[in-house]
């Protein structure tokens, strides 16, 4: 293992951090404009990736980026807006199922370019070699 600078590595960890938080000050701004928290977007978003396929309440809690401790409350405004439906399994009723509606779908149509926009300025002094080198770098500080 190489030596470790541990004040240089304290200094990149607050770096990441800083950048972190001007990466989502971005895209709240986006999802607020459209009416979302970042992490209801979140869902909305794990929820269209699933194509179609419902997922229940722990499945999407665990594939969140972040921790959030109220998942269920969380689907409650979802649902309240019409963006994701809900029901309960027929075979275990403690279970309820839940997929992104049409309305959620074209929710996220409308905020994919500006997204995209947002992400391309983000990274706009990147290359696709710099981009695979960021991407091997963070993922060597991802836990095993």
């Amino acid at each position: 293992m190489p030596d470790l600078d541990i004040r240089q590595a304290e200094l990149l960890g607050l770096k990441l951090l800083k950048v972190q938080e001007h990466l989502e000050s971005g895209h709240a701004a986006l999802f607020k404009s459209n009416g979302l928290s970042g992490p209801q977007y979140n869902v909305l978003r794990i929820l269209r990736g699933a194509r179609g396929e419902d997922l229940n309440c722990h499945e999407v809690g665990a594939r969140m980026l972040k921790r959030v401790p109220d998942v269920t409350r969380l689907l409650d405004r979802l649902e309240q807006r019409g963006w994701i439906e809900r029901w309960r399994c027929t075979n275990d009723r403690r279970v309820v199922r839940t997929r992104i509606t049409d309305t959620g779908l074209t929710l996220l149509a409308s905020i994919d370019a500006p997204l995209k926009a947002q992400v391309k300025a983000d990274f706009r002094n990147f290359d696709d070699r710099k981009l695979r080198q960021l991407d091997r770098l963070l993922t060597a500080l991802l836990p095993d």
